[in-house]
């Protein structure tokens, strides 16, 4: 007999590996492109392409239009995500890859906070001391002071505010739309706002360079499902602990293909914002659990 929805362990974290793989060969991809393309244009064709993998959930959309506060909130998260991808984007080809990775760990802080403070989800003191615990592991992997704070560090923690705010965008849209579809808008949505700025800046580039970005877009769209599979086979506070490896990948491909050495401190202060996160989801399935009972 098969296991019941999210009660699948072994299931759950093979699928989160398969995630942690699927994004870092993202962001080999764009980190080997570096700045040979405006990050705009980048971005723009990443998403372009895209286009070619969603297309059933924006053909399910045309057939059943939603309502106007629905495309509102399409609209909203295109918007946001367009700013966080363009950043992160500018902060993948600009500074090492594990860097970005552990700043990009910050997201679901963020979504934590905007719950609290927008959505008035409340903030327990627990959940207080696990966001200060992350921020104190973001200042391990910046260490300002000590190090020169590149401006891609700075892009990516502006883009980790975006992205975790569009999150909050996105768990709305949940309530009035298909995970099929909401991927689609979003992947549409941030192709047409990409299109002025990437036009604007537009730089002839090979094909090769344009054969990277679509295998980019088709490494996004398997991260993306590997991830949705492993949320449905598993509780996240299972899963989320697997996030982790996707650092030390980072690292060990930075190393390897582009001869970026390997900072503790970083890895470090990764590994103190997964454990805060994983900290937290584990009180939110609690929590959720004694309400059920």
């Amino acid at each position: 007999m098969r296991a019941s929805s999210a009660d699948r362990p072994v299931e759950g974290i093979l699928w989160m590996l398969g995630t942690t793989f699927a994004f870092v060969g993202v962001n080999i991809i764009v980190h080997h492109i570096g700045t040979g393309v405006p990050a705009a244009q980048s971005a723009f064709l990443r998403f372009a392409w895209g286009l070619v993998f969603v297309a059933p959930g924006l053909v399910s959309l045309l057939r059943r239009p939603p309502s106007g506060r629905v495309w509102a909130l399409f609209g909203l998260r295109g918007g946001l995500q367009s700013i966080a991808v363009l950043l992160w984007f500018y902060a993948m080809a600009r500074i090492p890859m594990a860097d970005v990775t552990a700043i990009g760990y910050l997201n679901p802080i963020v979504v934590t906070l905007g719950g609290a403070i927008l959505l008035g989800e409340g903030l327990a003191w627990r959940r207080g001391l696990a966001i200060v615990v992350a921020i104190l592991g973001a200042l391990v992997i910046l260490r300002p002071g000590l190090r020169e704070i590149a401006p891609g560090h700075l892009a990516q923690l502006v883009a980790s505010v975006f992205f975790g705010i569009a999150y909050l965008v996105m768990k709305r849209l949940t309530q009035v739309a298909t995970p099929a579809q909401i991927v689609a808008m979003m992947t549409l949505a941030v192709t047409l706002c990409l299109a002025p700025l990437a036009i604007a800046g537009w730089q002839p580039i090979g094909l090769g360079d344009f054969l990277w970005l679509g295998l980019t877009a088709l490494f996004a769209t398997l991260a993306h499902y590997c991830m949705t599979r492993a949320f449905a086979s598993a509780p996240v506070t299972v899963t989320q602990p697997v996030l982790f490896l996707q650092l030390v990948w980072a690292a060990l491909a930075g190393l390897v293909l582009f001869g970026e050495p390997v900072d503790p401190f970083v890895i470090l202060g990764g590994g103190i914002i997964v454990a805060a996160v994983t900290y937290m989801a584990w009180r939110e399935a609690r929590i959720r659990g004694s309400r059920a009972a």
